[in-house]
Parts: structure tokens; C-alpha cells; sequence
């Protein structure tokens, strides 16, 4: 038996892990060339539409529209695709509050539906239940980088005749059944926040394969003008949502080091889920064999073992923290994160083109409040680009806390 670090042991680890962001010299000469140029705005500038170009491309979308972060990218493809007060757009609630506070500003009314347990990603089979005559949308999370079940979601969108938005803030480079995520429903959304795979500190781009939806996002980032339209002509309601030329070309350098970095993420990723999924209580989020390219944005696993060993989730967190592995819970249940548990008499979500009381205070979820209570265990991106040593090192961690997991029980 093994002292845990937690316990006066060793640290199983003992690599470090790369920074975050990665940049060089390059990024430094990219913003100085902005500068100099003088042409710091993206209307007349020539960085933001190469980017907007090159991102759709590379996620094998035909449009792209940048905006300044990935919040307003979403408050963009809800309207683009049509999205009015009173509307109801179903989404999971094991995500970011961005997912579900756009769909609020957008003046529609989030509807909860529970994850599947082993994917973390919205759970298909419960979808079609949360239907109503209200419902106008479906926003699919790629919760970590890995694709929600899209043939599932589509097909249950083209039946009831609903649009899909994907909420791909964490799933840059990341595929379903060869297609990048963001061109598989009707539009896409990406985030370029500090954490994120590709970053720029902050920013975001809207993606599509539709050019009529395309031109809608394009008028309501640009103060609702039309394409050919005059200056002073606003014929959308919209506002100012467009990036920086500074922006644009952080992202244009970074871009080029991104499809070497989910490889190596996709490398990694896949080796620590074999040597974890031998672990007795530890289970590695479930990859669908239709998932091409995961952007492990974040590597999720559970842990199972409470019912077994009387340890618990957190107990265990702190012993891996102990081991030197960087680790933490995640989500909490959006509708358990403040706003959305306000009684229906205090909560402001509503709208009075809606005509019906949303309660979430009421609303019980039980694979998402099992995760976000109990099972749910993250790494963030960053260590996923370690080099095999480290990798090795995390997993040796995770195999010395659970078999010398009796030490957690004093």
C-alpha cells in the first residue's frame, strides 16, 4: 500500500502542464501589423472576413459570421434562425449559463431536458417529450468538445419541423460522422474566450451552410443593415456585434496550430480513457463510435465508486488534487444557478407573448444532478496537449487513489 500524497505520500505527478494560452512572437507580430496598418475596425478591414472564411471552412460550414464573444454568437443564431419572444427552445442544463441566458435576451423561454449519463450531451430519447406547440428550436451542447448525438437530434428536428442550433463553444475541430460540428444543423455557434481550444481572449463566430440565415446573422451584427443596403439604412433589428481586426488576427495565427493541437488532444484523450476505463469506479465520458474528432475541450469522467467504498466524489477530488492532478466538479444545474431558482412570481424569464408560467423550481433532472452532485470529475484542455510521461502520470494518480482509497474513509 501506497501513502496518497493527501496522506504524506509522494506526488504521483510530477511533469507540469503547458500554459495556457500557447503563443509566440508570431501572435505579438500579428497585433503589431493591425496597428500599423491603421485599420483597426473589421468594416473595411481584410483579417476578420479571411477568418469568418477559414473557420467555416474548416468546420465544413460555407458561411461564417465573427462577433465579440460567444455568448452574443448565440443570442445571433437564435434570432437568425428565427427565435421570438414566446418562443421555447430546449436545451440541456448541464452547461455553461450562456446557453440558456442567450435563449432568455432572445426573449424565448429555455426548456431543461435531461443528459444522457455516460455522455454528458443531452439525451435524444428524452427530447420529443419536452415538445409543445411552443417549442421553435432545439440548441444541441457539445458538452467538452465531444458532438451530441446529431443524427438523433436531426432527425427528431426535420419530424416536428424545429431548427437546431449548435452550441459548439468547447468543439472547435471536433466532427460527427466526418462533419464538423456547426455545419450539421442549421446554424453553429463557437466561442474564442481565453479558455477555449482556439482563443483570442475573447470572440465568437456563428456558422452555416444557409445563405439566407447567414444574411440575417450578418444584418443583426451590423446594426441590422443589409448586404448592398445604404450606411444609414437599417432594415433588421440588430446592433453593433462585430470582432476587432485585433481579434481576427490572433485568430488567424493561432488557427494554424489548431488541427496539431486536437490531434494531440484526440491522442491523449483517447490513451487516458483506455488506461481509466480499466479503473474499478471510474468511468471516462462515453465516446460514440460516430464520433470522428473529439475537441476534448475538457476530458470528463464519473466516479462511480461512492455506493462501494463510502468515499466520496469530492474526498476522491481532493486526493487527485493532492497527486498534483488539476481537477474539478463542473457544472451545477442551470436550473438549480441562481436566477432560474427563482419562484415563478420573482423570476423574470418570462415574456407576455408567452401566456404560461415556467417553473423551474420544480424541476427535478436526475442524471444531471448526478453528475453535477455526486459523479462528474474534470481536466481541463490544456493538460490534454502534456506530453505521454504526464498523461501516464494522471492515470498512475488516479489508479493509486483508488486502490488506496481506505485512506480517504478518516
Amino acid at each position: 500500500m501506497a501513502d496518497l500524497a493527501i496522506k504524506g505520500g509522494s506526488k504521483a505527478v510530477t511533469g507540469s502542464f503547458p500554459g495556457w494560452p500557447i503563443w509566440d512572437e508570431s501572435d505579438c507580430q500579428a497585433v503589431e501589423d493591425v496597428v500599423r496598418s491603421g485599420q483597426w475596425w473589421s468594416v473595411g478591414g481584410t483579417r476578420v472576413p479571411e477568418f469568418e472564411r477559414k473557420f467555416a471552412e474548416y468546420q465544413g460550414a460555407k458561411f461564417g459570421v465573427c462577433v465579440p464573444n460567444g455568448t452574443i454568437s448565440l443570442l445571433v443564431a437564435l434570432q437568425a434562425v428565427g427565435v421570438k419572444a414566446g418562443d421555447e427552445v430546449i436545451v440541456t442544463p448541464y452547461t455553461f449559463i450562456a446557453s440558456a441566458s442567450a435563449i432568455v435576451q432572445a426573449n424565448a423561454i429555455p426548456v431543461f431536458v435531461d443528459v444522457d449519463l455516460e455522455t454528458f450531451n443531452i439525451d435524444p430519447k428524452q427530447i420529443e417529450a419536452a415538445i409543445t406547440d411552443k417549442t421553435k428550436a432545439i440548441m444541441a451542447v457539445h458538452i467538452g468538445g465531444l458532438p451530441a448525438d446529431m443524427d438523433a437530434i436531426m432527425e427528431i428536428a426535420r419530424k416536428h419541423n424545429l431548427k437546431v442550433i449548435e452550441d459548439a463553444a468547447q468543439a472547435h475541430g471536433a466532427s460527427w460522422n466526418g462533419h464538423g460540428v456547426g455545419s450539421i444543423g442549421d446554424i453553429g455557434s463557437f466561442s474564442f474566450q481565453a479558455s477555449k481550444n482556439l482563443t483570442s481572449g475573447e470572440g465568437g463566430i456563428v456558422t452555416t451552410n444557409d445563405q439566407d440565415i447567414a444574411d440575417i446573422a450578418w444584418s443583426i451584427h451590423n446594426v441590422g443593415r443589409v448586404k448592398g443596403g445604404a450606411w444609414y439604412e437599417h432594415l433588421v433589428l440588430g446592433c453593433n456585434y462585430r470582432m476587432t481586426e485585433f481579434q481576427a488576427a490572433i485568430l488567424l495565427n493561432q488557427m494554424k496550430k489548431l488541427d496539431a493541437e486536437t490531434k494531440l488532444r484526440n491522442e491523449n484523450g483517447l490513451y487516458l480513457d483506455k488506461r481509466l476505463s480499466k479503473i474499478d469506479g471510474i468511468a471516462p465520458q462515453k465516446r460514440d463510435e460516430r464520433v470522428t474528432s473529439h475537441a476534448y475541450h475538457i476530458f470528463a469522467l464519473r466516479y462511480t465508486g461512492e455506493e462501494k467504498t463510502g468515499v466520496s466524489r469530492d474526498k476522491v477530488l481532493e486526493a487527485l488534487t493532492a497527486e498534483g492532478v488539476p481537477v474539478s466538479i463542473g457544472y451545477l444545474p442551470l436550473y438549480r444557478a441562481g436566477v432560474f431558482e427563482l419562484s415563478p412570481e420573482d423570476c423574470p424569464l418570462g415574456c407576455r407573448f408567452y401566456g404560461r408560467t415556467m417553473d423551474y423550481t420544480s424541476l427535478v433532472l436526475p442524471n444531471c444532478e448526478r453528475l453535477s452532485d455526486s459523479q462528474a470529475i474534470w481536466i481541463p484542455q490544456n493538460v490534454m496537449l502534456s506530453d505521454r510521461n504526464t498523461i501516464d502520470e494522471i492515470a498512475n494518480a488516479f489508479e493509486k487513489v483508488i486502490e488506496n482509497i481506505e485512506q480517504l474513509k478518516d
